[in-house]
């Protein structure tokens, strides 16, 4: 099993990750030269201060307008469209002179029944108590969303430009190639947990918010900054919201989104903004989701000890136990054959096989019997020049590269303590022909700087590309230069020589840590 003890001590203090050659991470100091790297794209800073925050909530607003009356069913379709089954019942009830006397009282009798049950349900799933905002960031991938400046972001699968959802909820569109950068804003959104690219598309951009989904239709050949309202649909289901997650089919027909609130995953056919809740006993809601690329699967993740893998022929699924806690992260191997996951209060990667693979003897056509133990990444001490830094523990996110080389593990660490920073620990991997992980590394920012969110590049050619935003509101892209384990001859020992101004000899790629032939 690999672990910590086998990584290469962190960069010294002061001192920012740049790129990794000849398989090791160099470190050094930015400057501008560094930067203006022809492979990488735009480094964006958003200062805290030049965001404008929603200075009053849309409910407050309205004490602005004069109060004119509606008709009842007015008022009760706003009810069942802003609180579901629930809101219509409240408004019933406290329609005393406009509905009969057997109708407001039998309201009244059902709506207590189901406070009764809610109470239940709460002291069954206390994220249930939670308000909207507290149990996104409860749940996100973001490290502090709730305090986190850049709030999301999304890499467009197929060219050179990337989404990037802001902390005022402004959604700027990003493309090194333009000097238009679109800016997207919309009275729903609000708390926007997710943002992502429809796959095969060019203008399709999904976005989690708080009550509702949105789907932007942004013209990449328009020079609008500002394109209007219009151009986004809103979908929208009763008592599904908060939304937390979303993922789009490989495919892009279709599109599932999740809320901790809602034990139903909800799958969307946007083109007909029709939907098919997928219903499910126990968990307490869903919290993330996962499309594998091939497809095949989609791995929902609820509140409680379990998650489940859908298949996606016929939409059944397998129930997965933790031991411990719920399901924090996962991430899927290229071919989707395989799942790495982590589950919450743990500092350990798991890892499901779901089809046949040689040398895999617990695999079965009908699905896997267990989950293997693959990474420990428990606090381990590193000496160093500044003293002794303690590395590892809680684990908040994971990302995999598309070429299935690079597994980058979000660390949480202790912010308060300067001796056991957030870190991220980044693994080289190989799927083919049999999984191994071994140490590449960690990624350190600027003096001050925590990574709050990552992902990969989705066609970087040159090897992979790591974004990461930063706690203080900077985006920066970390590259990996190596030779592709599917080019003949190389490996995981195939780091081409680029070159660097330091020269280190520091070679791990030679010890076999973790393989499924010999774990």
């Amino acid at each position: 099993m690999c672990s910590l003890a086998l990584f290469p001590p962190p960069p010294p203090h002061g001192q920012t990750t740049l790129c990794e050659s000849n398989n090791e991470l160099l470190s050094g100091t930015i400057t501008e030269d560094r930067l203006k790297q022809e492979s990488s794209p735009l480094s964006l800073y958003f200062p805290r201060e030049s965001l404008k925050l929603h200075s009053r909530t849309e409910s407050s607003s309205k004490a602005a307008f004069l109060n004119h009356s509606e008709t009842l069913w007015m008022r009760s379709a706003t009810a069942w469209r802003e609180g579901g089954f629930t809101g219509l019942l409240t408004e019933i009830t406290n329609s005393h002179a406009e509905v009969p006397k057997w109708l407001c009282v039998t309201s009244g009798c059902i709506l207590a029944l189901l406070r009764r049950v809610s109470s239940f349900q709460c002291s069954l799933f206390p994220h249930l108590t939670l308000t909207s905002e507290a149990m996104i960031a409860e749940f996100s991938q973001v490290l502090n969303w709730s305090d986190c400046v850049v709030r999301a972001f999304a890499w467009h699968p197929h060219t050179d430009k990337f989404a990037v959802a802001l902390l005022d909820d402004s959604i700027k569109i990003y493309n090194p190639k333009s000097a238009t950068t679109p800016t997207l804003k919309h009275r729903l959104q609000r708390n926007v947990a997710a943002v992502q690219w429809k796959p095969l598309c060019a203008s399709a951009l999904a976005v989690a918010c708080q009550n509702c989904l949105l789907v932007w239709h942004v013209d990449p050949c328009s020079l609008s900054t500002r394109p209007s309202s219009g151009c986004a649909q809103v979908l929208s289901h009763p008592d599904h919201s908060p939304v937390n997650s979303i993922a789009w089919s490989p495919s892009g027909s279709l599109l599932v989104s999740a809320s901790p609130m809602d034990t139903a995953m909800i799958v969307w056919d946007v083109a007909s903004e029709s939907c098919v809740p997928l219903q499910r006993v126990g968990g307490g809601g869903v919290t993330f989701l996962s499309w594998s690329p091939d497809g095949s699967h989609v791995l929902a993740s609820t509140p409680s000890a379990l998650f489940r893998v859908w298949e996606t022929r016929m939409w059944t699924c397998e129930r997965w136990p933790c031991a411990k806690g719920r399901c924090q992260s996962a991430c899927w191997s290229p071919d989707g054959s395989r799942l790495l996951f982590t589950v919450l209060g743990e500092s350990v990667i798991y890892a499901l096989t779901l089809t046949d693979s040689p040398g895999v003897p617990t695999s079965t056509s009908t699905g896997p019997q267990a989950a293997a133990l693959v990474a420990d990444l428990s606090e381990t001490t590193f000496n160093t020049p500044d003293g002794d830094i303690i590395v590892g523990g809680e684990i908040q996110s994971l990302t995999w590269d598309p070429r299935g080389e690079r597994l980058a593990v979000l660390l949480k660490g202790h912010p308060k303590a300067a001796d056991r920073p957030t870190v991220i620990a980044v693994f080289k991997t190989r799927t083919h022909p049999f999984f191994e992980l071994l140490p590449c590394g960690f990624v350190q920012g600027e003096p001050g700087a925590e990574p709050r969110l990552m992902q990969f590049h989705p066609n970087f050619k040159a090897g992979a590309l790591l974004t990461v935003c930063w706690s203080t509101g900077k985006i920066t892209h970390v590259p990996f230069y190596f030779l592709s384990a599917g080019i003949p001859h190389f490996g995981l020992n195939g780091s081409p020589s680029v070159p660097r101004p330091l020269e280190h000899s520091a070679d791990l790629a030679n010890q076999s840590l973790f393989t499924e032939l010999i774990s």
